[in-house]
């Protein structure tokens, strides 16, 4: 699986095959991690150097602390990054443009109003399939002007969510 991750100002890529090898930017990295107190305490074993990590989720970032710094880190799978450049790509300057379900599946949250002024790529919907969460967001700036689900809402392929203009 390839990820792209953004500490900081700083990208990385990062891929695990099916063996479990980790390369980030190409170079092999040896790596071992697991959670130590199911409260997100992990420890890590990063090219047989040991660390501790304590990591919390919050909306789409990673608060990281180790050795005493808070990192943000910024994860996106290949996935989300195709989803991410295409729905980008389809956007229409001015009028009306849907946030549509790129997959059948279940509305875990809207966290946006109608009325409410969204930035492009503001996360606008979040839908489980196949037992992952995705952000679906905006491919442009605008204002919402339909919210066609909620939460709990089994939705299919292709079915607009959210509705910007």
């Amino acid at each position: 699986m390839k990820y792209q991750v953004r500490i900081e100002d700083h990208t990385f890529d990062v891929n695990i095959d099916q063996d479990g090898i980790v390369t980030v930017d190409g170079e092999p990295v040896a790596f071992d991690f697991g959670e130590v107190d199911g409260m997100g305490l992990y420890s890590l074993l990063v090219n047989n150097e040991s660390y501790e990590a304590l990591v919390e989720q919050s909306a789409d970032v990673y608060k990281v602390l180790m050795r005493g710094y808070m990192y943000d880190v910024h994860v996106l799978d290949e996935r989300s990054r195709i989803l991410q450049r295409r729905s980008n790509l389809m956007a229409p300057d001015t009028g009306e443009v849907a946030v549509r379900a790129p997959m059948p599946g279940l509305i875990v949250d809207v966290p946006v109003e109608i009325g409410q002024e969204v930035e492009a790529g503001q996360k606008v919907v979040i839908l489980e399939s196949m037992k992952m969460e995705n952000e679906l967001k905006t491919p442009r700036a605008g204002r919402v002007e339909r919210i066609n689900v909620a939460k709990g809402d089994s939705v299919e392929q292709n079915e607009a969510l959210v509705v910007i203009v």
